[in-house]
């Protein structure tokens, strides 16, 4: 069974930075695309960031570019979300999500974690 485990969230101050890790069990990162998503109350889930399932290319949305930066560590088969200079707008559940393709994951990823809350706040 695939799964993936969000963790790192907390509360945090505008301004602030938090690093999100999701940790893949039951089957290898090194074969699969990774994405990062958010959803806040009220709005639509919003895609943040992927990486490719060869590579380490990484791609991001216009609301985060120059603020957060998506790795992977093949070696703890883990995806990382370095979040810097947090807005109060960065409010919400953080998800990361896996499928075999970049196109895929972005469209329709077919696992996802539980998520894990961030709220920036002063």
């Amino acid at each position: 069974q695939k799964h993936l485990a969000e963790s790192g969230g907390g509360l945090v101050q505008p301004g602030g930075s938090l690093r999100l890790s999701c940790a893949a069990s039951g089957f290898s990162l090194v074969n699969s695309a990774i994405a990062w998503f958010r959803q806040a109350p009220g709005k639509a889930r919003e895609g943040l960031s992927c990486v490719g399932s060869t590579d380490n290319h990484a791609y991001y949305s216009d609301s985060v570019k120059g603020r957060f930066t998506i790795s992977r560590d093949n070696a703890k088969n883990t995806v990382y979300l370095q979040m810097n200079s947090l807005k109060p707008e960065d409010t919400a559940v953080y998800y990361c999500a896996g499928d075999s393709s970049l196109s895929t994951v972005v469209r329709g990823p077919g696992y996802w974690g539980q998520g894990t809350q961030v709220t920036v706040s002063s």
